[in-house]
């Protein structure tokens, strides 16, 4: 079976990419971090850390704190694929982030992009 080369790919190198997509629609690199927070349970300092570090997207999800559980109603199409079908879970979590990225961008509430939990109070 062959190994996808995202897998591979630092976090570091991902991030600046979506706080790009975020800040040309408007959206702040904050709302980006507490959506990167609310699905992988990281909190600033462990964000920052793998930021720094040069962690790859497979050790990011790996050592992520906690995968939230209402990921799973994370739904819709991204790079072609439904999410919900994606049968590799490391693609899949890789894809969730993508997606919630891509609603952030595309203006959505951030209530909707948390799936209905409260949005904290900056």
């Amino acid at each position: 079976m062959t190994r996808h080369r995202i897998f591979g790919m630092s976090f570091a190198s991902v991030y600046p990419l979506y706080v790009t997509k975020v800040e040309r629609k408007g959206r702040t690199t904050d709302e980006l971090d507490q959506v990167i927070r609310w699905l992988t349970g990281y909190d600033d300092a462990g964000l920052r850390r793998v930021i720094a570090d040069g962690t790859t997207l497979e050790e990011f999800f790996d050592r992520a704190p906690a995968l939230n559980p209402n990921a799973s109603l994370i739904t819709g199409v991204i790079c072609g694929y439904r999410v919900e079908d994606i049968e590799d879970p490391l693609m899949q979590k890789i894809r969730y982030l993508d997606k919630l990225v891509d609603e952030l961008a595309r203006g959505k509430k951030m209530s909707s992009i948390l799936r209905g939990e409260p949005v904290p109070a900056p």
